[in-house]
């Protein structure tokens, strides 16, 4: 960033400088906006706060000993609405600063010392700008990753060539942004493409006899640079087309991953409507890009479905399942939670307690994950497992108020996992419990809650755990759990 001070280039990001001495703030204004950054002041930390509110601010800089309120106390007041927000404190000396854990509590990220010379914050900046790149690029890739997860389901429910066809252009052209596109679908041997669909004018004119000769005349009449383009691979890795688009930029390392992603599903889907016959090679590939999208969601959560579905599928076994059937459990233990890419981050991810009406909309994410699991022939059987995973034994749960063996099976015994998992987890909004604290849990809410057979023989699955598996570090763990599902 500092090269910024030798040119003339806008940086996209802003700074807010807060602090009671206007001299100070005019300088910090005026020495980052020398460096390129959009930089706004504030001499009240009272409206300094109303301000960060209102208006988009990437970087807060802010002084520590100010009237009204004292730096930490704004901080603490705007981590109650904003958690995005990069801190950098400013202390007049740093045996002013607060203590270390006050700093970490609040999510500051750094302080600085001030001085004539703003070499070193201007560092912090620039470290603060690294970090806030990296962040917008994975909610980037996450958003694309739940918008592909919108799209997939109407491609395979869609079942004539040429709806599926211009669906897939027109999902290409959504997810990229793309400025041509072009599909084309040979339906065995050589010659002229059986199915060919395109968005633009420049492409339309391409023909060739095969996917690979049209594949480098793609990258040939527009350069490589530019152009994501792949052949449509049956389930025995024969080339049975091509899918391409012209970017009005070079596509990063992530654009270029989904496309391939994206390539396969709609291959699949293809194949499903020329050959008639069901997909064979995309079923784990499915999985892992349904698994990623519902750990992306919230990182918090990260690892919960592979947990689930690894305590699920032991208690399956236990209780004397048959493999199909244990396979059904895991896979649905793996889903169970793919309805909260429906519910909206600012409800989700609140740090707040939810009022009546946000909990209503959480407690649809069963049903939301049933209906994108119908949506996919391969997972329509879990979806009624899925569903009913928050049912209770004394009827209260929901979403359809179950009780007893009126509730699946497969159900309640995903229900005894995802329960157990919760609260040996950390949240947001509370430490985790030992699995003995939670073993302990269960046993109280037994036939009330859950199915108190099952729980009775999950508490020996649990106790029956090898030792390693409690010692393990969050990574590891999930790591292990993650080759349990594959």
């Amino acid at each position: 960033m500092r090269k910024n001070r030798h040119g003339s280039e806008k940086s996209e990001f802003s700074i807010l400088a807060l602090d009671d001495d206007p001299i100070m703030t005019a300088t910090i204004q005026s020495y980052f906006q020398g460096a390129g950054y959009q930089v706004d002041v504030e001499n009240d930390p009272v409206a300094a706060i109303e301000r960060v509110r209102t208006c988009h601010y990437d970087i807060l800089l802010l002084d520590f000993l100010m009237t009204p309120l004292c730096g930490d106390q704004v901080v603490e007041q705007i981590r109650t609405f904003n958690h995005d927000l990069f801190i950098i404190l400013l202390t007049g000396h740093k045996s002013m600063a607060p203590p270390i854990r006050t700093i970490r509590a609040l999510d500051i990220q750094g302080y600085y010392e001030k001085n004539d010379r703003f070499d070193q914050l201007e560092l912090l900046v620039e470290s603060c700008v690294k970090s806030i790149r990296q962040m917008r690029l994975i909610r980037s890739y996450q958003q694309r990753l739940a918008d592909m997860a919108s799209i997939m389901p109407e491609i395979y429910a869609l079942q004539e060539p040429n709806q599926i066809g211009s669906h897939i252009l027109a999902a290409v052209q959504s997810l990229w942004a793309c400025t041509d596109g072009l599909l084309a679908i040979w339906d065995g041997g050589r010659g002229a493409p059986h199915l060919r669909f395109s968005s633009g004018d420049a492409m339309a004119g391409l023909d060739a006899e095969t996917p690979e000769l049209l594949c480098t005349q793609v990258e040939q009449q527009f350069g490589r640079e530019r152009v994501l383009c792949s052949p449509v691979a049956n389930s025995l890795g024969e080339s049975i087309g091509v899918l391409a688009i012209v970017m009005a930029g070079k596509p990063d390392f992530y654009q270029e991953q989904l496309f391939r992603i994206f390539v396969r599903q709609c291959a699949a889907s293809m194949e499903n409507t020329l050959l008639l016959r069901r997909v064979k090679d995309s079923y784990v590939e499915v999985i892992k890009a349904l698994r990623l999208m519902v750990d992306a969601k919230d990182i918090y959560t990260r690892g919960h479905s592979d947990r689930v579905s690894y305590y699920a599928g032991h208690l399956a076994a236990a209780l004397g399942k048959d493999p199909e059937t244990c396979r059904q459990v895991r896979l649905a233990g793996l889903f169970h939670d793919v309805g909260k890419m429906a519910i909206p981050d600012n409800i989700l991810l609140s740090p707040d307690k939810l009022t009546d009406e946000e909990f209503e909309v959480i407690r649809k994410h069963p049903e939301c994950g049933s209906s994108i699991l119908s949506a996919i022939s391969s997972f329509r059987t879990i979806a009624p497992i899925v569903r009913s995973h928050h049912e209770r034994i004394d009827g209260k749960g929901y979403p359809d108020g179950l009780s007893g063996t009126d509730i699946p099976e497969a159900s309640r015994i995903i229900s005894i996992a995802d329960t157990f998992d919760a609260m040996t987890s950390a949240r947001r909004y509370r430490p985790s419990m030992t699995f003995d604290q939670a073993l302990e849990k269960l046993v109280e809410v037994k036939d009330t809650q859950l199915d108190g057979k099952m729980v009775d023989v999950f508490l020996n699955v649990i106790r029956e755990l090898p030792e390693e598996i409690r010692q393990m570090e969050p990574g590891e763990q999930l790591r292990f759990f993650a080759e349990e599902v594959f």
